[in-house]
């Protein structure tokens, strides 16, 4: 990964969470913090790639909306960029939220990009560690950021740079001030689909073999339909084929079988499981727009025995 790469992987994400933001109602999830972290001129320059993208994506959008770019942008947006990055982080905050009341200590974001939880919850400074776990490249770009809109880093934030494509170190979380002793929550989004299933489980494993009882994960993961199923305006096929583009192809798709087991084997038990009808049905119900829950993606929140 080189460095103008990772930054454009992290812009393109808070893109996604500013506009809904700034312009979706109701909100899914409101990072209100990342439109400070992109400049207007990175908006409005990942806004005109979006639209003049388009064909791409649709041709009938293409056409219908070909003097309206604001609803061409809204389109692209909603469908294709938005609908999972969003509701999976109001999924694994809403369940971190409720695993603090239950004694949670430190908080692993695995792949954290732009992440905002620190600076939209001060209240917890006191309460909770966080562990920011991300390419090393990418965390000097959000420590530039931050500086650039005076943010300064709280003592609780702790950065853990690590290259996932050369393995996962618990020993690097403990250098920063990890404790193995104490209860965690971990999330990992966004991340699975392009490691392989063996990377996959080496990696949940190594996290949790020394971490106690009633430490659990938040994930997301594409299940066994995912290189057949083409979703609402072939976007699950534009995702498959946009990621092969870039240079990082999605490599793994489950069976919820194959993910039980894996899990299991990792003594973690599925605490709840959300389907692609499960996430429309708690995130996107009765919406008027054009979000919706993505075709062949699920979230589980595993606990470990």
């Amino acid at each position: 990964m080189k460095k103008n790469e990772s930054s454009l992987t992290s812009l393109i994400s808070a893109f996604g969470r500013a506009y809904h933001s700034k312009f979706d109602e109701p909100k899914i999830f409101d990072d209100f913090i990342s439109a400070e972290l992109i400049t207007e001129e990175e908006f409005a320059g990942i806004s005109k790639n979006m639209i003049n993208g388009i064909s791409f994506y649709n041709q009938e959008i293409a056409a219908k909306f070909q003097d309206n770019p604001d609803e061409i942008l809204k389109w692209v947006t909603q469908v294709q960029l938005s609908p999972t990055p969003l509701a999976r982080a109001a999924y694994s905050e809403s369940v971190l939220l409720h695993e603090i009341l239950l004694g949670v200590k430190q908080y692993v974001i695995l792949g954290a990009g732009l992440d905002t939880f620190c600076f939209r919850h001060p209240e917890l400074s006191d309460k909770l560690e966080i562990f920011e776990v991300d390419h090393p490249a990418t965390q000097d770009f959000k420590k530039i950021r931050l500086a650039n809109v005076n943010y300064p880093i709280p003592e609780h934030l702790h950065f853990v740079p690590m290259d996932f494509t050369k393995g996962f170190s618990l020993q690097n979380l403990i250098l920063q001030g990890f404790d193995p002793n104490k209860k965690t929550f971990i999330s990992l989004l966004g991340v699975t689909y392009y490691l392989t299933k063996e990377e996959i489980a080496q990696l949940i494993n190594e996290l949790f073999t020394k971490l106690p009882s009633g430490s659990s994960i938040v994930f997301d993961y594409a299940d066994e339909r995912l290189f057949e199923e083409k979703g609402t305006s072939n976007r699950v096929q534009n995702m498959v084929q946009m990621a092969a583009a870039s240079g990082e192809s999605m490599k793994s798709c489950f069976t919820y079988d194959e993910m039980e087991k894996m899990l299991e084997e990792s003594s973690l038990l599925i605490y709840e499981h959300l389907s692609p009808d499960g996430i429309h049905n708690k995130f996107f119900l009765n919406r008027t727009d054009y979000l919706s829950a993505f075709e062949t993606i699920h979230y589980f929140h595993a606990v470990k025995k």
